[in-house]
C-alpha cells in the first residue's frame, strides 16, 4: 500500500512539474516576440540552440529551463525566443533564414548561447537590438542561473 501511495504521489508531482514547464511560451518567430516585448516592456531572451544534437543545450534545458523555478522567473522577466539549429528536425525556410540572420548579427559561434536584448523600433521600420548581456550553460541550477541573468537585466 505504501508503494502505491508513493508512486501515486510521485506521478502527481511529475504531472505538476510538467504542467508548469508546459506553461512557458517560447516564440520561434522573432517578429512576434519583438511585438510582445514592446507590448510588455520585457526584454527578449534569445536562446540559440542545437536542440536535437547539442549536449550542453539539452543539459541547460533539463537543469534550468524545464524547471518550475525558471518558468516562474521567465514569466515575470523575459520574452522567451528559441532560435534552433537542429540536425534531424526540419524547420520552415523562413525560420531557417531568420535564425541564420540572427546568428550572424549576434556572432554566435557556439551553443548554447543566450542573449538578453531590448528591441528598439526605428522610424524606417527596422529593429535595433540593444544588448543587455549574454550567457550560456552554467552549473548551479536554476536559482544560480536566474541570479546571473538578473544581474544582466538590471544594468
Amino acid at each position: 500500500m505504501k508503494k502505491i501511495l508513493f508512486l501515486l504521489a510521485l506521478t502527481l508531482c511529475s504531472f505538476s512539474i510538467q504542467a508548469q514547464t508546459e506553461s512557458q511560451e517560447w516564440y520561434s518567430d522573432v517578429n512576434k516576440a519583438i511585438q510582445k516585448s514592446m507590448e510588455t516592456g520585457k526584454p527578449m531572451f534569445l536562446f540559440f540552440t542545437g536542440s536535437d544534437w547539442c549536449g550542453w543545450c539539452i543539459r541547460l534545458q533539463k537543469e534550468v529551463f524545464q524547471t518550475p523555478y525558471f518558468t516562474n522567473w521567465a514569466k515575470d522577466h523575459v520574452i522567451l525566443v528559441e532560435l534552433d539549429y537542429p540536425r534531424k528536425k526540419q524547420l520552415s525556410a523562413e525560420i531557417q533564414q531568420q535564425n541564420q540572420t540572427l546568428q550572424q548579427i549576434f556572432q554566435v559561434q557556439g551553443y548554447p548561447t543566450v542573449h538578453f536584448v531590448n528591441p528598439q523600433l526605428n522610424t524606417d521600420g527596422t529593429v535595433n537590438f540593444n544588448s543587455l548581456g549574454q550567457s550560456g550553460y552554467a552549473a548551479g541550477g536554476p536559482e544560480s542561473w536566474c541570479a546571473s541573468a538578473n544581474s544582466m537585466l538590471k544594468k
